[in-house]
């Protein structure tokens, strides 16, 4: 037993740690959990606990189910809405098979891999993420579309349960080592935004998830569901994870160079080049369900057109005024149903590549995207994404850098959940079309 592993087991013992939950993502980036108590946590730390993969989504085969926890111990952190006369404490683990092998399922995994290819060039990749969220009321155990509020963008505390539930899913956050940029309400009804400092991308990511559990936690102590779908609502602005992405090489920022154009240097230009190339590929990942192609529309503040901006926020990436050690790249388009292991290794893999080959962006759009016809679009040269999960997963299959990033095993059950999807979706009789045509033939 390390030295580490011994200061750890002393910590727990005196923080009153009772139970931890060793957490880890499957390919969708859905929370999976196993739960040990504190009497188990030397044996975790130091050997793993293994566990039957087959039974989680995108893992393993029946005849290769036997997978290992490795917990992370820098993750470590006590869960602030489970007090009592025992805490509940967690872990993110990696996941790895039979001889310490890193299983290559692991979205975290994937990202490691590819942060490592950026440390050979001498980058560090960070990332800030803004998820936004809405607080829906549950009834009789379900949860609604009904709303808990009707605030609007920035309005002042209103003076209800959802207001209560941002304040305390901010106060846990905080005591889990976050630093809380900004809290405020969104555009729709019961929408809410939290931003959080951004960081390296691999704590970003383990924060993403921390961020979403914590939130949904929280909101069903008051009878709420915090709900992160894409477009849970027709006709009104669905949620995004707008995600800011800076590379710093030497501890300065690599995207800065205050003699340049708009004080972008070469690399960060290069960096947006490589983003808006594998667009196409990067939204299999980022939106990756069929409600996710129900916000990429026009007139929703959603991205929907392959182009880069330093104001308009029409515009796919966007350059925010910031400079020094703030500047960054922002990509408008995931939404907060994504993996975020894999969006940022998707990310950071195109990236690499508009670096790697120079590739440069086309020149800016200023003007709003949305306010022209198809004409001017097509002379100005500005693509769309992909408008289904169908055609953003044959995107995907096309880009040979994204599929080497994500590697064989990720995107065989991505494109296998994809065929599901589309045939699940549209075998399905929904309501639209009762209404739409069931009295009228």
């Amino acid at each position: 037993m390390t030295t580490d592993v011994q200061k750890l087991l002393k910590k727990m013992e005196t923080e009153n740690v009772k139970f931890i939950r060793l957490q880890f993502t499957d390919i969708q980036g859905l929370p999976k959990n196993v739960a040990i108590p504190a009497i188990q946590a030397e044996k975790a730390l130091t050997d793993g606990i293994w566990f039957d993969g087959s039974s989680i989504e995108g893992f393993a085969r029946i005849e290769e189910s036997d997978m290992l926890l490795k917990p992370d111990p820098s993750t470590y952190a006590i869960l602030p809405w489970r007090q009592g006369e025992g805490k509940v404490a967690r872990f993110i683990c990696d996941i790895q098979t039979y001889g310490n092998k890193p299983f290559e399922g692991d979205p975290r995994f994937v990202l490691r891999k590819t942060i490592a290819e950026a440390a050979k060039l001498g980058f560090t990749f960070n990332t800030g993420p803004e998820l936004e969220f809405f607080l829906f009321r549950m009834i009789d155990g379900m949860p609604t579309t009904e709303f808990e509020d009707r605030g609007a963008y920035f309005d002042l505390a209103p003076t209800d349960a959802a207001e209560d539930v941002r304040r305390d899913v901010v106060l846990a956050l905080s005591d889990m080592g976050f630093e809380i940029e900004a809290s405020h309400h969104e555009v729709a009804d019961s929408q809410h935004e939290i931003d959080f400092k951004y960081g390296d991308a691999l704590v970003t990511a383990d924060r993403v998830i921390t961020f979403k559990f914590a939130a949904k936690s929280i909101a069903l102590q008051y009878g709420m569901h915090a709900s992160f779908m894409a477009k849970p609502i027709g006709g009104i602005n669905g949620s995004g994870m707008h995600t800011h992405g800076s590379l710093s090489k030497n501890g300065k920022n690599a995207f800065y160079d205050p003699g340049a154009e708009l004080q972008l240097s070469d690399t960060a230009m290069y960096y947006i080049g490589g983003i808006l190339k594998h667009a196409k590929a990067i939204t299999r990942v980022a939106n990756p369900t069929i409600n996710s192609y129900k916000r990429l529309v026009p007139g929703y503040e959603a991205p929907c057109y392959i182009s880069w901006s330093a104001a308009n926020r029409s515009a796919l990436v966007r350059v925010p005024a910031a400079r020094g050690n703030s500047t960054r790249a922002e990509f408008r388009s995931p939404d907060p149903m994504c993996n975020p292991y894999l969006t940022f290794a998707c990310m950071l893999a195109a990236g690499l590549d508009g670096i790697k080959n120079k590739i440069m962006p086309p020149d800016m759009t200023n003007s709003n995207i949305y306010h022209m016809d198809a004409k001017l679009r097509k002379k100005l040269r500005i693509d769309m994404l992909p408008g289904s999960l169908a055609e953003s997963n044959a995107a995907l299959l096309k880009d040979d850098i994204l599929c080497n990033t994500l590697g064989a095993h990720v995107v065989e059950n991505l494109s296998r959940i994809a065929e599901l999807e589309t045939d699940a979706f549209r075998l399905t009789v929904h309501p639209w079309e009762l209404d739409r045509y069931l009295a009228t033939y």
